[in-house]
């Protein structure tokens, strides 16, 4: 069996009775924040993209996973324990921020469920960085580690109550909250979600090439 992939989970952190991080070691693997990995069971036939949610500075990895009712391998990597083996390749992707806008640049994250994870990633190896964060949720119990985030700079929309920062979509939020077109945005969750924002943000006059999506089906 081919060994150079494998990891061992370090902890598993129950976020809500679907939504959990598994952490792994990262075996001195280089990545960028925004990447994601091919990640399933040791053995296993069957793996999924998952956007890292750790820092590039962490010697570790962490993925941020929702159990889905089909979802085979988010229900194996589920019932995963410390010490259990899983594969990795990658990490892969291009969903990444230019280093030299980092320090100086203006940027809108636009998330929707667990698309929320290379936001967490981006935030937390730029410590320094000037964003908005639109996570929209059904539930303001899923909003996932939120205290991890500037608390002015995350606003939380719920559409199934009315416990978030706003009631209603991400998309019913970029509408009435207009974006300058110096901002630098990032989309990450389902594609009907991007698709309506990447129209809204064409019209509020932001360059096609400061738009960046990553689909979560």
């Amino acid at each position: 069996m081919k060994t150079d992939n494998i990891h061992t989970i370090l902890s598993v952190r129950h976020l809500t009775s679907a939504a959990y991080v598994l952490q792994m070691t990262r075996r001195g693997l280089s990545f960028r924040a925004g990447q994601h990995l091919l990640l399933g069971k040791s053995g296993s036939i069957h793996n999924r993209e998952y956007s890292v949610y750790s820092g590039e500075n962490d010697d570790f990895f962490e993925v941020l996973i929702k159990e889905v009712d089909d979802g085979l391998v988010s229900k194996q990597l589920k019932k995963l324990q410390t010490g259990d083996l899983v594969q990795i390749e990658g990490p892969l992707g291009f969903f990444t921020i230019d280093k030299n806008i980092v320090d100086n640049g203006k940027f809108l994250f636009v998330a929707t469920g667990s698309g929320i994870a290379p936001f967490h990633s981006f935030t937390r190896s730029y410590p320094t960085l000037n964003y908005t964060l639109l996570h929209g949720v059904r539930m303001a119990s899923e909003a996932y580690e939120k205290d991890h985030y500037n608390k002015s700079s995350h606003i939380l929309c719920t559409s199934a109550d009315a416990k978030g920062n706003f009631h209603g979509r991400v998309t019913d939020y970029l509408r009435s909250h207009p974006v300058t077109a110096d901002t630098h945005c990032f989309l990450c969750g389902n594609f009907n979600m991007i698709h309506e924002a990447f129209d809204i943000l064409e019209q509020q006059g932001v360059p096609a090439d400061q738009v960046h999506a990553e689909v979560y089906f």
